[in-house]
């Protein structure tokens, strides 16, 4: 008898297991699409925290008021500064704010998300103010260093709170949105500035003035509403190979880390790649005797694709495998940019527009979204930081690069480019550690 209630029991417990994995299975099966629902544009906006929400709008304002660097070479050449010393202060501009990735990465870890933020907007404020009353150009030198530099730090803290405050089955769209920002607002940027430089009665007063104004107003935001250290959503499992994951390992722990080493370089090939429109295509296109307006219709089409198209491709993009979106990304905006050297005269500029367009927004959310998941929690800032650096140095040797090669191969140029993006791709893929973004 006590046989055969043991046998009663164990049919029991196993049709109870059996149960609770089907429960377990059915639950599963249920939240996963719901998980997708809840990845959308809206939702995910909508279900952000505020510090997040902040951070959105943040970027959109600074961007927006990113008008120095349009006006800087008016600016310069009215006050009666050569050519020489524009081109300088150029590239002293472009030097502080490659550099200020870096140094953001590492205001955000030691100083906290908050602190960083605000001392890059203040700085921005009073630096950017201050250019109007420098007679000298050594220290209006040193000025537009510094306040290129500031501009930048609140980067690499604003995409860590990203990373932080949001789960990781949100985080390619929360970034996407970024972008969004970030493309909004310089696409606006050069008509407010317009707007103000004609306010002011074709003075730079109202301009630079205004540009500190919303600096400031956002470091006041960002004061009141950011948390000093954000807290952090679940970690996963640290990669194989990845840098220690001590908080105090800095950019020396990202550097052996050789495998996020592959993945730097393939984003600072592509940003050199990607460059090449802003400043090989004019000048192939006056060799080639194209009309400028194929040029500015080119540029415009690309910012009316990104805009319009990015948030509504990354519903869908942002539950393929990393490896694939980034490939993707890479590898088309260097069949786009190679196909300018199609001998099809201005079908060629918008054709290859077209296809870069749809790398851009298929791959950009996911490029600038992995370095967040891409080591140790600890050292997040430093990996975002890191990746914003090698970005930027890309897109400040891109055009050097391609104007050089233009000028000694000629139309070669564009499958020698192609070459470097085929290049970057394959690095890419090779590096990237398809960590699926976490579900329910």
């Amino acid at each position: 008898m006590s046989t055969d209630i043991r046998t009663a029991e164990t049919a029991e417990t196993a049709e109870t297991a059996q149960a609770a994995e089907a429960a377990g299975k059915e639950t599963v099966d249920a939240r996963t699409p719901a998980s997708a629902e809840r990845a959308g544009v809206w939702a995910t906006f909508k279900e952000a925290t505020p510090a997040v929400k902040t951070v959105l709008a943040g970027v959109l304002v600074n961007r927006l008021s990113g008008f120095l660097q349009l006006f800087l070479v008016l600016f310069l050449t009215d006050a009666g500064h050569s050519e020489g010393r524009t081109v300088i202060a150029l590239g002293v501009y472009g030097a502080g704010a490659v550099a200020g990735s870096l140094v953001g990465g590492t205001l955000a870890d030691r100083l906290g998300i908050r602190h960083a933020t605000v001392l890059s907007m203040s700085s921005t404020a009073v630096l950017t103010a201050a250019l109007l009353y420098l007679p000298d150009f050594t220290l209006l030198l040193g000025a537009i260093a510094l306040v290129s530099l500031g501009a930048q730090l609140f980067r690499p803290a604003s995409a860590t709170l990203l990373a932080d405050q949001t789960d990781g089955d949100r985080q390619i769209m929360i970034f996407a949105m970024y972008r969004f920002g970030l493309n909004v607002g310089a696409t606006a940027a050069p008509l407010l500035g317009y707007a103000l430089y004609n306010a002011g009665g074709h003075s730079y007063t109202l301009l630079f003035w205004g540009e500190a104004v919303i600096a400031l107003a956002y470091a006041l935001v960002a004061r009141a509403t950011l948390p000093a250290k954000a807290p952090r959503a679940a970690a996963g499992p640290v990669p194989s190979g990845a840098a220690p994951t001590g908080p105090r390992g800095g950019y020396a722990a990202v550097l052996r880390d050789r495998r996020y080493l592959l993945y730097l370089t393939a984003a600072l090939c592509h940003a050199a790649v990607y460059t090449q429109y802003l400043s090989t295509l004019p000048l192939y296109m006056k060799d080639a005797g194209m009309a400028l307006f194929w040029y500015t219709f080119a540029v415009a089409l690309n910012g009316l694709i990104v805009i319009a198209f990015e948030l509504l491709v990354t519903k869908v993009s942002q539950h393929w495998p990393l490896k694939i979106t980034v490939g993707l990304g890479f590898a088309l905006v260097g069949a786009g940019v190679a196909c300018y050297g199609l001998p099809i005269g201005p079908a060629a500029v918008v054709i290859g527009t077209l296809v870069w367009s749809l790398g851009e927004i298929l791959g950009g959310p996911a490029v600038f979204a992995y370095p967040a998941g891409a080591g140790p929690e600890p050292l997040r800032s430093r990996y975002i930081g890191s990746f914003q650096f090698v970005f930027g140095l890309g897109s400040a040797l891109g055009p050097m690069a391609g104007t050089w090669l233009f000028l000694r191969y000629g139309a070669l140029v564009w499958p020698l480019v192609g070459a470097c993006s085929l290049l970057a791709t394959l690095a890419g893929v090779v590096a990237v550690r398809d960590r699926r973004t976490r579900t329910a």
